[in-house]
């Protein structure tokens, strides 16, 4: 039974970061699209409805049709992509495929840890949305100092909450598995798997991506 529901969670989470860098790459070679999202001001717009779908989907999805919840993620991911074109256009595809690379590395070492470890990751959540917090007020003084190197050291920090997030978020996986619909499940443990990838990945990029002259 957990195996099954493990398979439909990295299933989905497979296919939310497909549509996330396709939508990316062929954004940032489009022209056109580029020109709407961020010539004439859609980035924004494009930025809340990928807001708005993280916050529906994390509020509703207990109660939605398996339907509208896939629907939901995959329009999020979509989103995501449209915005993640900027990634295509200032770092190299090498750098790129190097640091998803390194990233789904790290995360399949600790989704391992999360699924196997007998310790009881409960109580990390609520840790780790605390320093996580701390971090979000971090970033918004930074906005004002533009300190380059206090940049740094908040992706690294960011690396490590999330790191810790995927061992928390697989093993919730187990814990909710049986009270909430197997479908809508699947969902939401691939949306949260997935946004822990993604900021890793964005963080690593950050710090080690080679920009495209």
């Amino acid at each position: 039974m957990e195996n099954k529901i493990y398979s439909k969670v990295y299933f989905w989470l497979f296919i939310g970061l497909l549509v996330t860098f396709l939508t990316g790459a062929y954004t940032a070679t489009n022209k056109d699209a580029l020109s709407v999202i961020f010539t004439q001001g859609y980035y924004w717009i494009f930025a809340l409805i990928e807001l708005g779908l993280a916050i529906f989907l994390s509020v509703r999805i207990h109660k939605m049709q398996p339907t509208t919840a896939k629907i939901s993620y995959l329009l999020y991911t979509f989103f995501s992509g449209l915005t993640f074109a900027s990634l295509f256009i200032v770092y190299n595809l090498e750098s790129i495929i190097m640091v998803f690379a390194i990233t789904a590395l790290i995360f399949l070492i600790f989704a391992l840890i999360g699924h196997y470890t007998k310790m009881d990751l409960s109580k990390l959540g609520t840790f780790l949305m605390m320093i996580l917090i701390g971090m979000l007020l971090c970033i918004l003084v930074n906005i004002f100092l533009k300190n380059s190197t206090f940049d740094i050291i908040i992706s690294i920090i960011s690396i490590i909450i999330f790191i810790g997030f995927i061992a928390y978020d697989v093993q919730k996986i187990k814990r909710l598995n049986g009270m909430i619909q197997e479908e809508n499940l699947a969902v939401l443990g691939a949306f949260e798997l997935y946004l822990d990838f993604i900021n890793i990945f964005i963080d690593l990029l950050r710090l080690f991506g080679k920009s495209d002259d």
